[in-house]
């Protein structure tokens, strides 16, 4: 199975939909992946999200747009003390700024598994939606035949499928950290990608035998032409 994974086009955050310049960013994307055999499509329940995704369903002829729940966007902050006085957080929690704080401080939390007992993580509310994207996701795969066990997929059932998301900077980021096996802060901080960018995972794998998720392919945006000009932002 083929994992198409894109992130949303410019957004307006505010109304939670694309602007102009977001609704050009998805008319390419949607040219870019026309050769693609895509077999469903699978969204977050988020309006920029969803609309992104509409114009390669249109293009794929796929009437359905599949919601994902739990890949909606993350939120972040401290998950203890709701006066903001109170609130111990630098950033305000922001998980990418942390992410890059505790790796320059601490990098023997970039030991996967460990980063979770530090305070930057452990007391901020992101991590709720961390259990929530690596639980949903695995139960996802499953209806595909890949079983998580001991951090990779055991191939229940051959698929040869090609499945496209569309999601965010944030849940994304998580599925990456999830599926590839990488620590939270790693994966925010040395896997960026922007809006509209393709990623590909690939699970190819042999019945009956372990698959290792295979990344193929990662934020290309050869398909935007002012790709080179965005700046990455990631916001609630």
């Amino acid at each position: 199975m083929r994992l198409i994974f894109v992130r949303h086009g410019e957004p307006d955050y505010e109304n939670d939909c694309l602007t102009e310049n977001g609704i050009i960013q998805a008319k390419s994307t949607a040219q870019r992946l026309k050769k693609e055999k895509i077999s469903a499509i699978f969204s977050s329940p988020m309006g920029r999200a969803r609309e992104t995704a509409s114009y390669t369903a249109k293009e794929q002829g796929i009437d359905d747009i599949q919601i994902l729940d739990f890949m909606h966007e993350i939120n972040w902050g401290d998950a203890k003390s709701p006066s903001e006085k109170e609130r111990k957080l630098p950033y305000e929690g922001h998980p990418w700024t942390l992410s890059v704080e505790l790796l320059a401080e601490h990098p023997e939390y970039a030991e996967n598994g460990k980063w979770q007992s530090h305070p930057y993580f452990r007391d901020n509310i992101c991590m709720e939606y961390y259990n929530k994207i690596s639980t949903g996701f695995d139960s996802f795969l499953e209806k595909f035949g890949l079983i998580r066990k001991n951090g990779l997929y055991f191939c229940e059932k051959a698929c040869e499928d090609t499945i496209a998301l569309f999601a965010h900077g944030g849940s994304g980021g998580i599925m990456f950290s999830h599926l590839l096996n990488l620590p939270l802060p790693v994966a925010f901080t040395t896997l960026p990608y922007g809006v509209c960018s393709v990623s590909i995972i690939n699970f190819e794998g042999e019945e009956g035998k372990t698959t290792i998720p295979r990344l193929e392919l990662f934020n290309d945006m050869n398909h935007i032409d002012s790709f080179k000009l965005e700046k990455l932002h990631f916001e609630k």
